[in-house]
C-alpha cells in the first residue's frame, strides 16, 4: 500500500456497532491530525452515521461539506442479491 492511499484513508470513520461516543470520539482525534473527516455507514448503521455527524457539527462547529448517498448489491445468507443502503458524509472545519 502506498503513502498516498493510506493517508487518504486515515480521515476515514466507518460506523458499526460500537457506541455512540466511540465514533465522537474518533472524529475528536481525527480533527487533531486533519480539518477533513469523512464518515460512512451501510444498511442499518446509516441513521447512526447521521446522529453522529450532527453531534458532531455541534459539538466542534464543524460544516457538512458533502454528503454521498449510494447502494451496494451484496449477497445474503441464502445467496439472493439484496441492495444495502450507504452513506457517506465529509465534515470539516
Amino acid at each position: 500500500m502506498d503513502n498516498q492511499k493510506a493517508s487518504k484513508e486515515d480521515n476515514v470513520i466507518f460506523i458499526g456497532k460500537k457506541p455512540f461516543m466511540n465514533y465522537v470520539n474518533a472524529v475528536q482525534v481525527q480533527l487533531g491530525k486533519g480539518t477533513k473527516i469523512v464518515i460512512k455507514a451501510r444498511g442499518k448503521f446509516t441513521s447512526r452515521a447521521i446522529d453522529v455527524s450532527e453531534h458532531c457539527k455541534r459539538k466542534f462547529t464543524l460544516k457538512a461539506i458533502e454528503v454521498l448517498l449510494d447502494s451496494e448489491s451484496k449477497q445474503d445468507k441464502e445467496k439472493k442479491d439484496i441492495k444495502v443502503s450507504t452513506i457517506e458524509i465529509t465534515l470539516e472545519k
